[in-house]
């Protein structure tokens, strides 16, 4: 289980953005939906979601449940914001806006890339977007504002 020693969670190291989606990818509902690293810049990060047969929503469709999506979604904004801060920083969601475009293709994974694109006081924004494996053609956007419990830039 992670605790504050773990230099992933230390706020008084930098933020090391693939390594801290290997732990999360072991652990909570991260770990549970086999969330995986997908890359990451300045104030970006990407994650994958693998597409899963018990993560598929209504019936015989095969498209994948909303819940997946949501906590994709939430993670990457996390990520991105941790990114940008190059720390980490307790944060908790305030808002989580998902805008649904189209149902993601059965048997595809969603990749979320995240943004940080705001840093204020004790509030970060991020924004990204999911697609099932090409980018100029999403399946979902997101806003995304947290409160960040610690010292912030």
């Amino acid at each position: 289980m992670a605790n504050d020693q773990d230099p992933v969670w230390r706020t008084d190291i930098p933020f090391d953005p693939e390594q801290a989606s290997r732990v999360l990818g072991k652990l909570g509902h991260g770990g549970f939906l086999g969330m995986r690293y997908g890359n990451h810049g300045p104030d970006w990060f990407e994650g994958e979601l693998p597409w899963r047969e018990d993560l598929v929503g209504a019936g015989n469709t095969g498209v994948l449940a909303s819940g997946p999506i949501i906590s994709l979604f939430d993670n990457t904004t996390s990520m991105a914001i941790w990114t940008r801060l190059g720390r980490f920083v307790p944060q908790v969601t305030l808002d989580l806006r998902i805008d649904y475009v189209r149902a993601a293709v059965p048997g595809r994974s969603v990749i979320a890339r995240a943004e940080c694109y705001q840093l204020r006081g004790d509030l970060a924004f991020a924004r990204a977007l999911a697609h099932d494996g090409d980018i100029a053609d999403p399946l979902a956007h997101a806003a995304a504002i947290f409160m960040l419990l610690g010292e912030s830039e």
